[in-house]
């Protein structure tokens, strides 16, 4: 059994349907497509040349550049296991989300309660902040729960998008949330008021305890809008354990100038993580190139390759911020059909490191330079 690296397969369906037309082959009984590892598995005996033109038919590239991984029968039964295993990450992406939800919305409500019992204008402005959390990550949950669907005939890339979708909702919430954290606390700096530091104690032990554990949750995913959810909790459990640093000095020193000067602090924080993430998940919807690609280096490695006279409509962007699209026309001076895959395959070559899921290769005969 022989292990290639297989390019431009983004679901689990496209896995099934490619794995069922290999096994049509002679001999190919036993070939078996892994999604997870992005691989594909080919018995000795089955034409490789055959594989190659299922594969390409299907959109995909099978990259024969490299020997191959030799790999025993066992194993690949095991990865299938893993295979199932990934399949199912999305699912669990969602439930995550979904107690985290339920978590913050939960704390948020007592926050206002012992916010107002306390006086404390860092945990009612939290408090303000949580739920517009909690609304978000409520949001970012539904999103994910679409994210998870296949491809059908109104969403051909699929419903990834809808993940980033909600990555763009949470960051605008959050920044929204604290401008009006720093609008409520400016004036309490000028006027600072008494606050109970016994309960903002015991307030911010339990908030690092419930942010803590949302934050090691969220850490496991690799969706955009994990990432950002991830990232949001973190900077609520620092600005909990600036809470718990202010309530006990608070013990000793009546500086409640501490406390508006604690909550214009975490919402000045939670702007300069939250602004950039934001650009980042705007520049996806806007198509822009991804980063890291050099659209021009590319386009001067693929007029490179021999019978190449031209490229034109040169795209390349990213679906949801992890898998990315490509689209070129390229003009050659030949004629030859088996050149042309030959030039598909040097092209998708090229983007391996770009991780490239879906390619459009449109191939023209230039017959201004044809070579005859």
């Amino acid at each position: 059994m022989e292990k290639y690296s297989l390019q431009g397969m983004h679901c689990a369906n496209c896995a099934k349907k490619l794995e069922a037309r290999l096994q049509q082959l002679q001999h190919g009984e036993k070939v078996q497509v892994s999604f997870s590892d992005k691989a594909l598995f080919v018995p000795g005996d089955v034409d490789i040349n055959a594989v190659k033109k299922i594969v390409s038919a299907e959109k995909m590239f099978l990259n024969t550049t490299f020997a191959p991984t030799n790999v025993e029968e066992s194993h690949h039964h095991h990865d299938k296991k893993g295979h199932h295993h990934h399949m199912n990450s999305g699912e669990k992406a969602s439930k995550n989300m979904q107690l985290v939800f339920v978590l913050n919305l939960l704390f948020s409500l007592a926050e206002f309660v012992f916010g107002f019992l306390f006086n404390s204008a860092a945990i009612l402005s939290d408090a303000v902040h949580d739920l517009g959390d909690s609304l978000s990550i409520g949001l970012a949950w539904g999103f994910q729960k679409i994210s998870n669907k296949e491809a059908n005939g109104k969403y051909s890339f699929g419903h990834r998008r809808f993940s980033l979708l909600g990555a763009l909702t949470t960051s605008i919430v959050l920044m929204t949330g604290s401008v009006l954290v720093v609008v409520h606390s400016v004036p309490l700096l000028f006027n600072p008021e008494p606050v109970n530091s016994q309960g903002m104690f015991w307030m911010a032990i339990i908030a690092i305890a419930i942010n803590g554990f949302a934050t090691w949750l969220m850490g496991k995913g690799s969706s955009a809008n994990e990432r950002v959810l991830s990232l949001h909790m973190l900077e609520d459990v620092l600005g909990w354990a600036g809470v718990l640093i202010v309530s006990v000095v608070l013990r000793y020193q009546e500086w409640y100038i501490l406390d508006p000067l604690l909550s214009i602090g975490i919402a000045l924080f939670i702007l300069s993580r939250t602004i950039p993430n934001f650009l980042s998940s705007a520049n996806v919807f806007l198509e822009s190139v991804p980063e890291g690609v050099d659209i021009r280096q590319l386009d001067k490695k693929i007029r490179s390759i021999d019978y190449v006279h031209g490229v034109s409509h040169l795209h390349i962007w990213s679906i949801d911020g992890e898998e990315n699209a490509f689209a070129v026309t390229v003009y050659v001076s030949t004629e030859d059909v088996s050149e042309f895959e030959s030039i598909r395959e040097q092209i998708r070559l090229m983007l391996t490191d770009n991780n490239v899921t879906h390619s459009t290769i449109e191939v023209v005969v230039d017959m201004e330079n044809l070579i005859h």
